[in-house]
């Protein structure tokens, strides 16, 4: 068990860090944004995360591979005959999936969530050294409060033509608008910004009484605030934060709802104040206490996977692999289908999403000792 457990691991973590590292890493290396070991760096903070879902899964094609060929072979009639019961037998598998739930735990969380993000800095922190290296042809590219569109991209990698620089107020409304026949960018990283050089410039700004066109005169430089520090720039999801921080997030939810009605001095106001907050309360913090839950509800997967593995292996009674890893995956579309509709469902708190992700846990450890019960039967 141990053994075909290390390989299905090792087979599905490295298909989903392979989906990763094609969508996200392996294009900064082709824009040489990253060195190799910048890239193994971050092909290994990835390693916690996805092994977050490989385990699961692994555990329940393991069970499944290993009690079909168990149950193929005869093995487990010949145990019969020997007065050994299916349930001894299983017992330290048993075990074992507990001992993986935890580790599952760990990964979930702290570490997973933890590396992710680290992660994401990782490739912030690449793309920042050489902003220029972010431009692409065709495509608009944020930095700070400005945009920057390039019609064509140099192959040095500082030259462009075509550039269109849009700047943006706080509330997203377009202020400035220049464009130019073709531009140089270099990074002035002691000062956090990059310098944009246009060439056959002319702008167009917004006043209080509209857009006035702006001379401009020999080839003007722009300086753009880009911001270095990753742990600034990145914002962090609740989709990866730590269970600490989600109940750090939901403790000062619930503190800065009330605060406004403690203010409050007339008790009927008070009252209605308070149902008020109530509502509004649940609201902001069922998305956190959806991904909590999640956290810990996932962990407990590989139990509820080897219990249903090990009946369904021995029913299937087949020596193929194929079918096996067949099998797993559907369980676990089955399994996370009810984890997505709790994501789903994290705005809307009177459907109690947070509890959803509780479902399938219920659901494969009771069909699990069910059909479990039955084999030990012989049924």
């Amino acid at each position: 068990m141990l053994a075909t457990l290390g390989m299905t691991v090792f087979v599905f973590t490295l298909v989903l860090l392979l989906g990763n590292v094609i969508k996200e890493i392996l294009k900064l290396v082709i824009n040489r944004q990253a060195t190799l070991g910048l890239a193994l760096h971050a092909i290994a903070l990835l390693v916690p995360y996805v092994l977050a879902f490989s385990l699961p899964i692994g555990m329940l094609t393991a069970a499944l591979l290993v009690f079909g060929r168990f149950s193929a072979d005869q093995e487990l009639t010949a145990a019969r005959a020997s007065g050994i019961s299916l349930i001894s037998l299983i017992t330290p598998v048993l075990l074992l999936s507990v001992a993986v739930s935890g580790l599952c735990a760990w990964l979930n969380c702290d570490i997973a969530p933890a590396w992710r993000m680290a992660y994401k800095e990782l490739l912030y922190r690449a793309g920042v050294t050489r902003p220029a290296d972010l431009l692409q042809s065709g495509e608009s590219t944020p930095f700070g409060d400005h945009s920057i569109w390039v019609g064509n991209r140099h192959a040095d990698g500082t030259n462009f033509d075509n550039v269109i620089v849009s700047q943006y107020d706080r509330d997203g409304h377009l202020q400035e608008w220049i464009q130019g026949s073709s531009a140089t960018i270099v990074s002035d990283l002691p000062h956090q910004q990059i310098i944009l050089t246009l060439r056959d410039a002319h702008s167009m700004r917004h006043h209080s009484d509209g857009w006035c066109p702006e001379l401009t005169h020999g080839e003007p430089t722009f300086p753009i605030k880009v911001e270095m520090e990753a742990r600034h720039a990145v914002p962090l999801p609740i989709s990866d934060m730590t269970v600490r921080q989600l109940l750090d997030r939901l403790d000062k939810i619930e503190r800065d709802m009330a605060e406004p009605a403690a203010k409050r001095l007339d008790k009927k106001e008070r009252q209605e104040a308070q149902q008020e907050l109530s509502r509004a309360t649940s609201d902001m913090m069922t998305p956190a206490l959806v991904y909590l839950h999640r956290a810990v509800a996932f962990s407990f997967a590989c139990i509820g996977f080897t219990l249903v593995g090990i009946p369904l292996g021995i029913r299937g009674h087949r020596r193929e692999t194929s079918v096996g890893v067949a099998t797993a995956l559907l369980l676990m579309l089955v399994y996370y289908s009810f984890i997505v509709l709790g994501q789903a469902w994290a705005e809307h708190a009177e459907r109690a999403p947070y509890l959803i992700v509780w479902l399938p846990n219920f659901i494969f450890q009771a069909v699990g000792i069910v059909l479990l019960w039955r084999a030990n039967r012989g049924l």
